[in-house]
């Protein structure tokens, strides 16, 4: 089977070490396997099927394409490539609406709260007038602000006052997300990855002194962590509601129940193979398989 891995960073970079060990998993299984650039595609448009150039030769299909969309700004725009994969009948192995979904934060909150699955109390915000209600529904300081995209942890801070609020919005943003602030959670979220349906690893997220954060690449630790069938309950249902095939779900525990935080279409997992022992990366190019021969029949 011809296994591809959809890479969005910048030519001048190297593959992601994830990229890299989901293309070396593959080849174990007995594929073969290429991590395509984004940069290295142009889309054609001429009146009959849509068509792809990569390096300045037609496409050859692959039998499912894993992406991993690494973009932050003007999402629907960079992944356009995802999209146009679909209408050529390649098997995604997370597709375009979802991580447009996933992508979203507003889109995030609204799915998962339509579909009943906890997230923190959160407020919408698109003009400074409405700034002390929005405080007062949250149940006041401190709270968490978020832009609506953002990975990493980038563009989310915790706000300890009106001024400082007042300080850090500037009003030429389309939006801004008002967060409950967790105070139970300590600095810690547990991260669960999901593929197809199924809890495959987990962990506990610390983030480092003097930060509330947890993410990994802010200098947080992870460690295994075993998670309630509750927890693993809602996580699954949190990838399934945004269409995802594989995501990585933050779940912090807030007084003894778990709140979903963030989905991630394209989440890191060299944090957790080194945690839990788990080839995670397997765990995805296996269920890709399975997916694209499923996607066949």
């Amino acid at each position: 089977m011809k296994i591809g891995i959809l890479s969005f960073r910048s030519a001048d970079r190297k593959a992601s070490e994830e990229e890299i060990r989901l293309k070396k998993e593959a080849i174990a299984l007995g594929h073969s396997a290429k991590i395509y650039r984004v940069a290295n595609f142009h889309m054609v448009y001429n009146q009959s099927s849509p068509c792809l150039i990569y390096d300045g030769k037609p496409f050859a299909k692959c039998d499912v394409m894993i992406t991993r969309p690494a973009v932050l700004v003007n999402v629907e725009l960079h992944i356009a490539i995802v999209d146009q994969m679909e209408m050529m009948g390649i098997p995604l192995f997370n597709n375009y609406s979802s991580i447009l979904f996933a992508k979203n934060k507003v889109k995030t909150m609204q799915i998962l709260d339509g579909k009943k699955i906890p997230i923190p109390k959160t407020v919408l915000l698109q003009r400074q007038d409405d700034l002390k209600s929005a405080v007062k529904l949250l149940g006041g300081f401190p709270i968490i602000v978020k832009q609506p995209y953002g990975s990493f942890g980038n563009g989310v801070v915790i706000v300890e006052s009106m001024r400082a609020l007042n300080s850090f919005l500037v009003w030429d943003k389309p939006m801004y997300l008002l967060q409950q602030f967790v105070k139970y959670a300590k600095g810690r979220d547990l991260r669960i990855f999901v593929v197809n349906g199924k809890v495959v690893g987990s962990m506990m997220r610390s983030a480092k002194k003097g930060e509330f954060r947890s993410n990994i690449e802010l200098g947080g630790t992870g460690m295994s962590a075993e998670i309630t069938k509750q927890e693993a309950d809602i996580a699954i249902r949190s990838v399934e509601a945004l269409g995802l095939e594989y995501g990585g779900v933050d779940v912090i525990r807030a007084n003894g129940s778990p709140v979903v935080l963030e989905v991630n279409s394209n989440p890191g997992f060299k944090a957790l193979e080194v945690a839990t022992g788990i080839n995670i990366a397997k765990e995805i190019v296996t269920h890709a398989i399975s997916f694209s021969q499923g996607f066949h029949q």
